[in-house]
């Protein structure tokens, strides 16, 4: 502990903003992780409850459901339910799945560029210290006498490569957590797209005695 002390303390004020910057994009990380999480629980949820009704064919009960589920999938569901009684057309109600899944998209990202642009700013902060603090060490030993020169120079510039160092510390968890959100996202936006394909081929699917769901 006293050495990760005596490390922020001798990396000068540069340590600081990196420090906010990373408690900022972990803050933000953490964050989206537990609602992906929760989303991909709900999801699977809402769908597993809707599956029965689909394939029975109430789609009263489906939209009811649906509306009040809280969950994209039951958004984007209840928005092509809601298209069928108008039209069975499997290229419209693949139109309402589609924008469903566009209004989707952008709220399950939401806020996951700002972990990777933070992680940026932490290396592009780190740099910034070493650089200044050259710049002052050099200057100091331009102005020293010769016998302090060497230890000056020394310490200068052992303090300003801690905050490159500090600087990457901080960036590479946050590009790892952000690669990790977008993959997770993914994830859920392909369950989403499966979800819907089964969704298109239930409604669809032509019973006997039934006409052709695109006959219209």
């Amino acid at each position: 502990m006293d050495t990760i002390v005596r490390f922020f303390q001798e990396g000068g004020t540069f340590m600081y903003p990196i420090a906010i910057i990373m408690a900022i994009g972990l803050a933000i990380a953490f964050e989206r992780l537990l609602v992906l999480m929760k989303e991909k629980s709900s999801n699977r949820r809402a769908f597993e409850e809707l599956l029965p009704m689909l394939q029975k064919r109430d789609l009263r009960g489906a939209l009811s459901y649906a509306t009040s589920s809280e969950t994209k999938i039951g958004d984007i569901f209840s928005a092509a339910i809601a298209r069928i009684p108008g039209s069975q057309r499997r290229e419209e109600i693949e139109y309402a799945l589609e924008e469903g899944l566009m209004e989707a998209i952008p709220q399950l990202e939401k806020r996951t560029q700002y972990v990777a642009t933070l992680a940026n700013i932490a290396t592009l902060m780190g740099l910034l210290g070493t650089i200044m603090g050259l710049i002052a060490a050099f200057t100091a030993v331009a102005n020293a006498a010769p016998a302090e020169k060497a230890a000056l120079l020394s310490q200068s510039i052992s303090v300003a490569m801690n905050t490159t160092a500090f600087g990457l510390m901080a960036a590479i968890p946050l590009i790892l957590l952000h690669s990790f959100l977008q993959s997770k996202t993914n994830e859920i936006v392909d369950s989403i797209e499966m979800a819907g394909v089964k969704f298109l081929n239930i409604i669809t699917e032509r019973k006997p005695g039934q006409t052709p769901a695109n006959s219209n």
